[in-house]
């Protein structure tokens, strides 16, 4: 057991990668460089799936155009009207997360199994929720909103500024480091053949089902703030 707890804790340890040699040195960890990697990815992925577009699609665009009509269909039945504006944001978050959870695949770490890269996310969801709610309603209206629908509740409305992020965080990394553990016992204790199944359930659909429920819920909180 204790070589078992050696391993484990010696794989969710932040590895460093690099070096920036600048103002005494700036360590890189690897889920920064596997989030470098997947936005180059999907760079290269983008540049070679819009090129030569057509009016009636084929090939690689029409798997372009169901996802993205998936992502607006899907946002746009939660944000209507002004919210709709969001729907590139969500939808790239969506994308990241998803390619993020999918890294595991390939034995590579999941950077979303970086506490801060899920706090990161999470903080920039945020913002963009008080943000959306300052810009339906104004300044005024945003804090008044706070002493809805009682101004005895607004100590914990201000309170879900704080929550709210923290929950985000805490659910997308808890869920991402609780697959990625277990994944890693079976592993030690079975690596043969059986770890197989429960790969394509932990880094598959439980990875996917985060991304889903990570955005869902950042979706809800704008709808709140500018209803």
């Amino acid at each position: 057991m204790e070589d078992l707890a050696t391993e484990l804790m010696s794989e969710l340890d932040s590895k460093i990668s690099f070096v920036i040699p600048v103002f005494g040195g700036i360590p890189v960890p690897s889920s920064v460089v596997v989030t470098w990697g997947i936005m180059a990815f999907l760079m290269i992925l983008t540049l070679i799936f819009v090129r030569n577009l057509k009016m009636v699609p084929k090939g690689p665009q029409t798997y372009v155009e169901a996802l993205v009509g998936f992502i607006n269909n899907f946002f746009g039945e939660i944000l209507e009207g002004e919210g709709k504006r969001y729907i590139p944001y969500l939808g790239t978050v969506l994308i990241y997360i998803a390619c993020a959870n999918l890294t595991g695949l390939f034995g590579i770490t999941p950077p979303t199994k970086d506490l801060n890269i899920t706090a990161g996310l999470a903080f920039m969801s945020i913002i963009l929720i008080e943000y959306s709610g300052i810009h339906a309603k104004g300044g005024k209206g945003w804090l008044k909103s706070f002493a809805q629908p009682m101004p005895i509740l607004a100590p914990i409305n201000i309170l879900e500024i704080f929550i709210r992020p923290l929950s985000l965080c805490m659910r997308l990394f808890g869920n991402v480091l609780g697959s990625f553990v277990i994944m890693e016992m079976i592993k030690i204790v079975i690596p043969a053949v059986i770890p197989v199944p429960f790969s394509f359930y932990f880094d598959i659909f439980d990875g996917l089902i985060q991304a889903y429920v990570f955005v869902f819920l950042t979706s809800l909180f704008i709808k709140e703030k500018i209803e």
